[in-house]
C-alpha cells in the first residue's frame, strides 16, 4: 500500500487530495504547523497528523507532497530529498490523479469554489458518483473531497502559484479573469497569459464554458473559437449579447422565499424548451454559477431538469456566505470575499436576501500586494454596507511592510467608515454598537473569522 506523507495538511488544498488518496485505500500522514479544522476532519477519519515539522515524520513514506506556502528548508523537505524521495507540490500531483478520469476544471478569480462544489453536487444527485476537490468545506456533504467510483473527477482550479497547469481537464469553466495574486501576477497581461495556458490544457474535442459577461473570460472565449474549439458562453438575460453558436441564458432572474434567486434558463444546445431554477444560496452571482453548472451537464449528455432539481438543494459551501448563527436578533455571517469584486458581489447578496435590515461589513485585508494592487478599487466596494469596519491586513504569506489598511479607509467615500487594527478591539466596538435586526458580514480569507464566535458568544 502507498503512504504519501503531506507537508501542510491543515490547508484545504492538501487536506482535499488527502482525504480523496485515503478514501481510495492509499496510507496517509501529515503534518502542519497547527491543528486545523481542515487536519482535524482527516485525523477523526483515520489519518495520522503531526503538529510541527521533524524529519522523522516521513518516516515510511513513499511520496511526499508539499504546500507551495512550505519553503525549500523544511526539515521535512530536506529529510524527504536526503532520502531519495519524489516530493510534489499539488499542480504536479493534481494531474497523477486525474489521468484516468473525465476531468472538470472550474477556474476564475472568483465564484470557482461554489460553481465546483455545486457541479459536484449536481452529478452526485445525478447518480454519476465523481471523484471531487473544493477549495471549502461542501454544507451538503460536510467535507471538501470525495474519491467516487464514477469516471468524471470535478476539481477546483486553481491559479495560484500556476497550479492549474498540472491538471488534465476535458471540460473548463472559466467564471471570470481580474486581476488578483499580484505576488504571482504582477500585471493583468501575467495572470491572463496563464488562464492562456490553462485553456491550452485542452485536447482537441474538449469543451471550455465561459461568461461572456466577464471581459476576460470572453477574450479567452473568443481566442478558443478562432482555435475552433467547442466553447458554451452563459450570461444574464440584458447583460450581454451572447455572441457564440453555444449559449446558456438565465431569464426572468428574481428574489424568492428561500433566500436566493430564481430564472428561467434558455440554450440552443440541445432540445431544451423550458427550465425553471430555485436556489437557495444567495446573490445573482450564483444564477451564473448555475448557468455554468448546466452547461457542464449539457455538455456530458445529462439531464438538465434533473440538474435544475438538483441545484434547487444545494445548500453551499463553508465561508461562502455562511451563516453562523443569530443571537439577540442579530445575524452573523462568514464571508471568504477578499478581493473588491467579491466583496460587492457579497454585499449585494446581502442587500437583497436583507433589504430591510442594517448591514455591517467588517473587512480585513488579505496580504499587502493585494491591497496596494487594488486599493482604488476596494474604496469603491463597501456601498451596500450601511456600516463598514477595516481591521489591519492579514499579511498572509508576505513579510510585514510598511502600509496600513487606515490608508485605505481614510480614500473611502463611505460615510460611516472605520479603522479598528486589532481583530479583539472590532469585536468590542461590534457588541458595543450592533442592535437587534442587523446583519453583520465578516468578509476575510485569513483568522478573522474568529470575530463571528466571538461576536455570537458575546451576544
Amino acid at each position: 500500500m502507498t503512504h504519501v506523507h503531506f507537508i501542510g495538511i491543515g490547508g484545504s488544498g492538501l487536506s482535499a487530495i488527502a482525504r480523496l488518496l485515503k478514501e481510495s485505500g492509499y496510507t496517509v500522514t501529515g503534518s502542519d504547523r497547527a491543528m486545523t479544522s481542515f487536519a482535524a476532519d482527516l485525523q477523526a477519519a483515520g489519518v495520522t497528523i503531526y503538529i510541527g515539522h521533524h524529519p522523522r515524520n516521513i518516516q515510511g513514506a513513499d511520496w511526499v507532497v508539499r504546500s507551495s506556502a512550505v519553503p525549500d528548508d523544511n526539515p521535512e523537505i530536506m529529510a524527504a530529498k536526503q532520502a531519495g524521495l519524489p516530493v510534489y507540490k499539488r499542480a504536479d500531483f493534481l494531474g497523477k490523479l486525474m489521468e484516468d478520469k473525465v476531468g472538470i476544471a472550474v477556474a476564475g478569480t472568483h465564484g470557482k469554489t461554489t460553481t465546483t462544489a455545486m457541479t459536484a453536487f449536481v452529478l452526485s444527485e445525478l447518480g454519476r458518483d465523481p471523484s471531487f476537490i473544493v477549495g471549502g468545506v461542501m454544507k451538503n456533504y460536510g467535507v471538501n473531497a470525495r474519491a467516487g467510483k464514477g469516471n468524471l473527477f470535478v476539481i477546483e482550479a486553481d491559479e495560484y502559484d500556476r497550479m492549474f497547469l498540472g491538471l488534465k481537464p476535458r471540460i473548463e469553466v472559466v467564471t471570470n479573469i481580474e486581476h488578483d495574486h499580484p505576488d504571482c501576477y504582477p500585471t493583468f497581461e501575467d495572470m491572463f497569459t496563464a488562464f492562456e495556458s490553462f485553456f491550452s490544457l485542452l485536447p482537441n474535442d474538449g469543451t471550455l464554458i465561459a461568461s461572456v459577461e466577464d471581459a476576460g473570460a470572453a477574450a479567452l472565449m473568443n481566442r478558443a473559437r478562432h482555435l475552433g474549439r467547442h466553447v458554451i458562453a452563459y450570461s444574464l438575460q440584458g447583460e450581454m449579447t451572447i455572441n457564440a453558436p453555444h449559449w446558456m441564458q438565465a431569464r426572468m432572474v428574481k428574489p424568492n422565499e428561500r433566500g436566493g434567486f430564481d430564472f428561467d434558463a434558455a440554450t440552443n444546445v440541445g432540445d431544451l424548451e423550458s427550465l425553471h431554477v430555485s436556489l437557495q444560496v444567495p446573490g445573482e452571482h450564483n444564477v451564473r454559477n448555475a448557468l455554468a453548472v448546466l452547461a457542464v451537464i449539457t455538455t456530458l449528455g445529462l439531464s438538465l431538469k434533473d440538474a435544475a432539481a438538483a441545484l434547487g438543494k444545494f445548500t453551499g459551501t463553508g465561508r461562502r456566505f455562511e451563516v453562523k448563527g443569530e443571537a439577540k436578533g442579530v445575524i452573523v455571517i462568514d464571508d471568504y470575499a477578499h478581493h473588491p469584486t467579491e466583496i460587492k458581489a457579497t454585499l449585494a447578496a446581502a442587500r437583497a436576501r436583507y433589504p430591510q435590515h442594517r448591514i455591517w461589513a467588517v473587512w480585513q485585508p488579505h496580504t499587502y500586494s493585494r491591497a496596494k494592487t487594488l486599493f482604488f478599487e476596494f474604496t469603491r466596494a463597501f456601498k451596500d454596507a450601511d456600516e463598514v469596519i477595516v481591521t489591519e491586513i492579514y499579511a498572509a504569506r508576505e513579510p510585514k511592510q510598511d502600509f496600513s489598511s487606515a490608508e485605505i479607509v481614510s480614500a473611502m467615500p463611505h460615510s460611516s467608515a472605520h479603522f479598528i487594527a486589532s481583530l479583539e478591539d472590532a469585536t468590542a466596538y461590534l457588541l458595543k454598537h450592533l442592535r437587534r435586526n442587523d446583519v453583520l458580514i465578516v468578509l476575510s480569507a485569513g483568522d478573522a473569522d474568529q470575530i463571528s464566535v466571538n461576536v455570537l458568544a458575546g451576544l
